[in-house]
Formats: structure tokens, C-alpha cells, sequence
């Protein structure tokens, strides 16, 4: 738990070099975990709507076109990086880092497995997930208005419009399962629920506003809208080529692994499990996240912009404060 005296012990007490080289190997070990993820998650997400539309999917690179997503990504990194004439150029080059960056800090809160490995076990987890990852939307919307391309911008406005909307009942959301728990620590939200049910079952109208506003923060369907193709022609990244659009694409995928993990430990008690370990428990939980976001994407088209809009504000916010006020009369009373 951070106090006071622990940030006093820190001033007193800098980092070691033991301790730097420690942090240093966690932070690659998550990084090389994450792409590898987003890898065969995007295979997956190949492979599933492919399914879904009476396809194969990959199936030529690799036994079973296993090695498709890795082919891919290494020709998207070599290709050339294209700069436009009248861009914001510093703006347009820090753009995708500033995307990239949250999307990055939010995994090393997750609890991936009971002892926290290579992850920081920190008092107000839930807290530094919201707070970090509301700082995304700076790098999107100065790679939509650096760009000077006006499909770039409106992409850019959209999602800032559209992640400021469903933060809010996203993170009501939240505040249900921290009353419940009683703690903003993650690994204390999964503790509580190894002595209960877990919280889907008593939270399962937070859940629902949970995995709606997590979805439109993520701009996954049906709230692709800031990179509509049919509209916008890719939205804010439409000037972005080779690496520096890869950025973008990491962090939507990196996104959905650290909203999976959330979702996982906030409603389904988290690595906890009968029979197996709690890592492979928390690694199900995390791919039934991923399949969920794949169907919708087969399946519902895009609403328009004022339905998503309305949709934020008119019913999602009141059924979130609806559900914090029901939680926290239960708390008192119960």
C-alpha cells in the first residue's frame, strides 16, 4: 500500500542498481509478452471472422498459417516511412509514441498471475489504469491534427469526443466493484472475490456498462467510428506508413489485452481458479475477451456518430450511476 512513509523511504533510499536491472528485465519481459499476444491475437481475430464468413483465414504461411501475423508485421516494419510535406513534423513524428506509451504502463499493473511477476503490485491500481490510460487520447489527437488532412482530423475529434464520453461510465463502473472490494488494489479486488462470488454475478449491471464503454474506448465495432474506412478512409493514422502506423495498430491490440486483464480481474476473479494454474486461468479468461470482441466485429455494423453520442450520455451514464448507488445503499445496508 503507498503512504506517506514509503515515498519518504524512497527519497531516503534511491534505486539500486539491482533494483533498476530488475524493473528493466520485468518491463522487456511484459513487452515481449504483449507483442507476442497481439500477434496471434490479430491471427485469431483472422482466423475467427474468417470462420464466421465461410472462410479459411491464414493458412499458407506457416503450419496453419501460424507465421501469417509474424510476415506481416516484419513487412510493415521495412516498408518506408513516409513523412508528408505539410505536416506538424515533431508533432506528427512524438504522435504515435504518445499513443503507444499508455497503452504500455497499464500491463505492468496487471495481475497476471497470484505472485505479481515482472508486474507492481501497487495500492490504487485501479486508479493509475484509469488515469494512464485517458492519456492515449493526446497522441491520437495530435496524429490527427498534425496531419493537416482533414479525414486525419475529424478522425482524431471523433475519438477524443467518443473516449471522453464513455470514460466516465467506465469508470463508475469501476468505483462498483471498489466499493464491493473495498480496496483499489487489483490484487486485493481478486482476494475478495476468492471469499465470495465473483463480482459479475452482484455487479452485473456495472459489467455490462463496463464492457460496453470498454469497447467504445478501445474503438473497437461498433464504435470504430475514428478510423471508419468507408468514411474516413482510416481516420487519424490515414497519413501514417510503416512503423509509425504499426504503433497505432499496437496500441489497439495492447489495449485489448489490458482491458481483457481488467475485465478479468475486476468481474471473474482474476487468476483465481480450481484445478489449473492461475496464470492459464487469467490467459481463458483473457482469450474469451478476445473472441467476444472478434464476433462483434463480425457481426454488428457501425452506428453513426450522434447515435454513439446519445447512447454515452443518455443511457449508459444513468445505468452506471444507477448501479453505483444501488452498490453502495447494499454496502450500508448489508
Amino acid at each position: 500500500m503507498w503512504t506517506w512513509n514509503n515515498l519518504w523511504h524512497w527519497a531516503g533510499h534511491p534505486l539500486s542498481w539491482p533494483g533498476f536491472v530488475g524493473m528493466l528485465v520485468g518491463a522487456v519481459v511484459i513487452l515481449l509478452l504483449a507483442l507476442l499476444v497481439v500477434m496471434y491475437s490479430i491471427y485469431w481475430q483472422r482466423k475467427f471472422i474468417g470462420w464466421m464468413q465461410w472462410r479459411i483465414g491464414p493458412n499458407r504461411v506457416g503450419p496453419w498459417g501460424l507465421f501469417q501475423t509474424v510476415a506481416d508485421v516484419l513487412k510493415l516494419l521495412v516498408k518506408e516511412d513516409v513523412i508528408p510535406a505539410n505536416v506538424d513534423r515533431t508533432l506528427f513524428l512524438l504522435a504515435p509514441i504518445f499513443a503507444f506509451v499508455p497503452a504500455f504502463l497499464v500491463l505492468s499493473i496487471i495481475p497476471f498471475s497470484a505472485h505479481h511477476v515482472f508486474t507492481a503490485n501497487i495500492g490504487i491500481g485501479a486508479l493509475f489504469y484509469v488515469a494512464i490510460s485517458a492519456i492515449t487520447i493526446h497522441g491520437v489527437m495530435l496524429g490527427g491534427w498534425s496531419s493537416n488532412n482533414k479525414w486525419a482530423l475529424i478522425g482524431g475529434m471523433r475519438s477524443a469526443a467518443q473516449m471522453l464520453s464513455y470514460e466516465v461510465p467506465l469508470g463508475m463502473s469501476i468505483v462498483g466493484v471498489v466499493l464491493m472490494a473495498g480496496t483499489l488494489n487489483l490484487n486485493g479486488i481478486i482476494a475478495a472475490q476468492m471469499h465470495t462470488v465473483w463480482y459479475v454475478i452482484p455487479q452485473i449491471l456495472g459489467f455490462i456498462v463496463f464492457v460496453i464503454a470498454g469497447t467504445a474506448e478501445m474503438n473497437r465495432t461498433p464504435f470504430d467510428l475514428p478510423d471508419a474506412e468507408s468514411e474516413l478512409v482510416g481516420g487519424y493514422h490515414v497519413e501514417y506508413s510503416g512503423f509509425r502506423f504499426a504503433f497505432f495498430m499496437l496500441t489497439e491490440y495492447v489495449y485489448l489485452l489490458a482491458m481483457g486483464g481488467l475485465m478479468a480481474t475486476l468481474f471473474f476473479g482474476g487468476w483465481a481458479g480450481p484445478f489449473l494454474p492461475g496464470w492459464l486461468w487469467f490467459a481463458i479468461k483473457i482469450f474469451i475477451f478476445f473472441t467476444f470482441q472478434f464476433w462483434l466485429q463480425a457481426t454488428l455494423p457501425r452506428i453513426r456518430q450522434d447515435q454513439m453520442m446519445s447512447f454515452s450520455w443518455k443511457l449508459l451514464l444513468p445505468l452506471a450511476l444507477a448501479n453505483l448507488v444501488i452498490t453502495a445503499v447494499v454496502k450500508v445496508l448489508v
